[in-house]
This record gives C-alpha cells, structure tokens and sequence, in this order.
C-alpha cells in the first residue's frame, strides 16, 4: 500500500463510522474538488448500496455557473438525494442583512442557512471535506468535531481522539461536523484525483476568462461584483484552485490546463489554497470566528 491507500482507508473508515454512530447524517456538498474527493470515497465505502446520507449544499446565488451544472450533473450520475439550502431565502425572510458596496459577499452569510438547515432536517453529523493544512483555524479540529445546540464550535473543548476511536456521542440539539480528509493534504487530494479520474469542474483548469483587479487578486469579472469605470478588467489564463462564493474567491495566472501540471504548479507553491479566499483576509482570525459562530 502506498500513502494515498492509507490515506483513503483512513477516510472509508471514517465514513463508515459516521453511518454507524449516527442516526441522520448529512454529507456538505459545496462543488469543489474536496467535496468531490469525498463524494467518490462515500462510493466505494457503501456501494453498490445507496449512501445512508444526503448531499447538503448551501447556495449563496452567487456561486460559479459551472459549479453548479456539475454539481447538478453528478447528482443525476449518482441517484442521491440533494437538499439544497439557499441564502436568499434567509435574506428573504430577515435572519440576515445582505452587506452593500464592491466588496460585498454572501459568503459570510451562509452559516445561518446551513444552522437552519441542519435544524430543519435534524442532522445530528455533518460531513465535510475541510482539512488541517488549509487555514490555522481548522488545523485545530478534531476529526469529530463537536457543535453545541447554537451550532457554535468552541476550540477548547475539543476531545481526545486516541487509537483512531472516535466519540460520537452528544446530546440533544447538539451535532458533530466529522472531517474524513482531514489528515490529506492539497497535494495528496490533487494526487488521488489524479490516480482515481475523478472528474472536476472545468474552474479548476487554465482557462481563459475576463477578470477584475479587486484588492489585489484577479476576481471572475461578473456583474455581482458590481464592475465600474475605475476597475482593471483584462482577459487572463487563470484557474481556481478553491472554489467557493464568486464574490471572495480569487483566481491564479496558471497555464496548468491537465492533472500532471497542476500537481506540478501546487507542489512549487508556497502560498495556501486560502490565500485567494478575500474572506479569510478580513482578520488575523477570520475562520476562527467564522467557525465559533457555526461555519463549516
């Protein structure tokens, strides 16, 4: 076995420890490539049976077209159920305040549709494709992490995970956000995409596209990011290596349009995949706070 058999092993079992320990799991789905890596993982720890959780996704309305149609693409190919949780219905409803100006973004906005989701479906476990070497905050996540009845996350009382046993029990109202790939790297999930064919969204490959200047990044020139005469707007060859909101998520220059070349880019970077997320840019602790509030 080399380190990705390892490293999927480890995931499968994961997976399959959150269908025995839980009664109504949920698996977050949010397009992008990890989320995708876990899609494929749930596919060979439980089929040829159906999975014994639905795919989640919270949509801001502004998310990248492509990621939607693929995401609606796989669905179809899968025969899963999807549950669907939009921002706009909360706008609509007055649990959040949409920001103004040219840096406004949903993105912040999103953790009171998915608390509201959960609560709606009652999920007591929620898996996610976050991992350690993304951001500083989430490197202190256990792989079952604990959310009270507000849906908070509290870092210092996460618990003791020895011997790969993990502790799902909670109380009422309370719920776990489980991380199978947390232990992977960019590399190792760029890796296994590679080894295994999983398909993508096209954002993730060298293409060519109009893009904005927008605090120093090149954003998707899209009308949600409310375009002027003042701002810098040239057709580049970029990529996403995250994706996430159009409105603070920054592209690469790349030319890496195959597998072999991203991995190839990535492996010389010296910059995280969150350093084009403008959302993690507000404070030093912007995805701490967003987490204690209940972000994924």
């Amino acid at each position: 076995m080399d380190y990705l058999d390892h490293l999927e092993a480890e995931a499968i079992y994961i997976l399959r420890e959150v269908a025995g320990q839980f009664e109504n799991p949920a698996l977050l789905f949010s397009g992008g490539k990890d989320s995708i890596t876990l899609v494929h993982l749930a596919k060979k720890a439980f089929r040829p049976g159906k999975f014994p959780f639905p795919l989640v996704h919270i949509d801001t309305g502004h998310n990248f077209p492509e990621t939607i149609a693929f995401r609606d693409q796989l669905i179809e190919e899968l025969g899963e159920r999807l549950i669907v949780g939009y921002v706009q219905d909360s706008i609509d409803q007055g649990k959040v305040i949409e920001q103004n100006g040219k840096n406004a973004s949903r993105n912040p906005l999103q953790t009171v549709t998915l608390l509201d989701t959960i609560e709606k479906h009652g999920f007591d476990a929620c898996i996610g494709g976050a991992r350690r070497d993304e951001e500083k905050a989430r490197a202190k996540e256990r792989i079952f992490s604990v959310r009270d009845d507000f849906g908070q996350w509290d870092p210092k009382k996460q618990r003791p995970e020895l011997w790969n046993i993990f502790n799902g029990r909670i109380q009422k109202g309370e719920n776990v956000r489980v991380f199978p790939i947390s232990n992977w790297t960019e590399l190792d999930v760029w890796n296994y995409i590679q080894r295994e064919e999983i398909a993508l969204p096209s954002l993730y490959f060298s293409h060519k596209r109009p893009v904005v200047l927008r605090n120093g990044q090149w954003m998707a020139a899209d009308p949600i990011l409310q375009i002027d005469q003042d701002d810098i707007v040239e057709h580049r060859s970029v990529r996403f290596r995250t994706i996430g909101d159009i409105t603070c998520t920054a592209s690469v220059d790349s030319e890496a349009s195959d597998l072999p070349s991203i991995i190839e880019e990535i492996a010389a970077s010296t910059i995280s995949e969150r350093g084009a997320r403008m959302d993690d840019k507000v404070s030093e602790a912007a995805m701490e706070d967003r987490k204690k509030q209940g972000y994924f």
